[in-house]
């Protein structure tokens, strides 16, 4: 039996009801953060925990006990004896009356979930064949682009797109022309001079793994273009549960240098 956490303690999965009117189910009025589990512990915690605390205080949301959600995550862990694998953690506004403006005192809704390794993708992925989106930019000039919010239609869409072109992820450009991201990952793009990754000025969103390779010395911000990407030594997406060698972009064979992607596995590691 599979246990979550909601809102005040441990349910069994087959129990766990939300209201019907909580804002995130209505209105995608909510956050979340996908964290890895390694030998029983959460990689990169406090940096998720603190991406959550911006992203409510974007979203006006009341600031999160931040205390309370990782005793959460913790007991999640220990009830279901998740050694590797993943979990998912939602933060709503809570339930709400009709309409767009939310309660005066909103009841945030906490949900986490767990995932075992082989439901979470932990295992190594194949190379990705990629396409840049034609129906779907990225607005870099909104605050929405700096969080991890629970409406992700504009990425499930370019999702689409890929698939409808044979590929297994878009990459996101934003209204210059640039590169932002792909729909679940951040770019990186392997060069003579290290790994080039979008600035958040380009419509980014502020990745854990992203913040990890920066603040390790190990990647560094630059704009870029799919040109740049084609010229490159070899590009990966990264996110907190992956590291995916591109193969190719729109049918264009790219070089996957050896190692390159277990390097960064390895400077991943918490």
């Amino acid at each position: 039996m599979t246990w979550l956490w909601l809102n005040d303690g441990l349910v069994p999965a087959d129990q766990a009801r939300i209201d019907p009117a909580d804002r995130g189910l209505t209105l995608g009025d909510g956050l979340f953060e996908t964290m890895r589990v390694a030998d029983g512990r959460i990689a990169h915690l406090s940096r998720h925990l603190d991406r959550l605390r911006q992203g409510a205080a974007i979203l006006c949301f009341p600031p999160p006990d931040l205390d309370r959600i990782e005793d959460a995550l913790c007991q999640v862990l220990r009830r279901n004896d998740v050694a590797h694998g993943a979990l998912r953690l939602t933060l709503t506004r809570g339930a709400g009356p009709r309409g767009l403006l939310p309660p005066p005192r909103p009841a945030p809704t906490l949900l986490v979930v767990p995932f075992p390794a082989a439901a979470s993708g932990a295992a190594v992925p194949t190379p990705a064949r990629v396409v840049v989106s034609t129906r779907i930019t990225r607005d870099a000039a909104s605050p929405l682009s700096r969080v991890k919010s629970l409406n992700y239609l504009p990425n499930i869409l370019a999702r689409l797109e890929a698939e409808q072109c044979g590929a297994d992820d878009a990459l996101l450009l934003n209204a210059a022309g640039r590169l932002a991201e792909s729909t679940i990952s951040t770019l990186l793009v392997s060069r003579d001079d290290g790994l080039l990754t979008p600035p958040l000025d380009d419509g980014a969103l502020p990745g854990i793994a992203r913040a990890v390779l920066l603040a390790r010395g190990l990647a560094a911000e630059a704009p870029l273009t799919p040109g740049d990407v084609r010229a490159a030594r070899g590009a990966l997406l990264v996110n907190s549960l992956s590291v995916r060698p591109i193969a190719s972009l729109d049918g264009d064979p790219l070089p996957c240098p050896d190692g390159l992607a277990d390097r960064v596995r390895a400077a991943l590691r918490d």
